[in-house]
């Protein structure tokens, strides 16, 4: 057997299934749409600690799926085996912000499409999703619930403080209490009835009342 014949298989022939100018093409529009995604990612972002890693992952992420869907779309053969291959990966990294999970599916989805040919919808889909991410994300509204954080005295203070409250906001719900000697800590739900917040103030110089703060509160709740 010579050097000639170990190599003379469809391993070869393989080589040229795509063409360069298709890898080309379809690598630097991912690039591009990795980037938007990247973009709208940063300008959407409501975490405590921004990640730049993990936008510069969203742009390798549709980067590699349009690499790896351009060679199962190739060969058929090759595609089972990918599957195999791919089934084998675990990750085990938490993710932290349940919208960071939709970032990572529209780069999957993004290489897919491109890699599969779909160039307008990859980028009208894009285009669309982007603009629809950063109206609604970025919306911001008073009906938003906040977490008040009330130090009161004694039982009148608070009482006097729940009275106003519920006066001057639209709804408020009392989520803890802690109660000690001379003192008595609430951490209440609020939603405003309009963006100010210059109740605040009046609770503050409640008597009895010797701290309130308002917290903007971003987390899971129930309507």
């Amino acid at each position: 057997m010579t050097f000639n014949d170990i190599f003379k298989s469809s391993f070869l022939e393989n080589v040229t299934a795509v063409s360069l100018l298709d890898m080309v093409l379809a690598l630097a529009l991912a690039f591009g749409l990795g980037m938007f995604i990247f973009l709208v990612y940063k300008k959407t972002y409501q975490g405590v600690m921004y990640s730049s890693s993990f936008g510069v992952t969203l742009v390798a992420l549709t980067m590699i799926t349009t690499l790896v869907i351009l060679a199962v779309t190739s060969n058929v053969v090759l595609s089972l085996g990918m599957v195999g291959a791919l089934s084998i990966v675990r990750f085990r990294t938490a993710i932290k912000e349940p919208l960071d999970i939709a970032f990572l599916f529209w780069a999957i989805a993004v290489g897919i499409v491109l890699a599969a040919g779909f160039i307008p919808l990859a980028v009208f889909g894009s285009v669309i999703i982007g603009v629809m991410l950063l109206v609604f994300v970025n919306h911001k509204s008073h009906q938003n619930p906040y977490m008040l954080v009330l130090q009161c005295a004694d039982a009148q203070a608070e009482q006097a403080a729940l009275s106003y409250l519920t006066a001057e906001t639209k709804r408020c719900v009392i989520k803890s209490k802690a109660a000690q000697a001379g003192n008595i800590e609430l951490n209440v739900e609020v939603r405003l009835k309009s963006e100010d917040t210059s109740f605040v103030n009046g609770l503050a110089a409640t008597p009895g009342v010797s701290s309130a703060v308002l917290v903007s509160y971003n987390g899971d709740y129930m309507g």
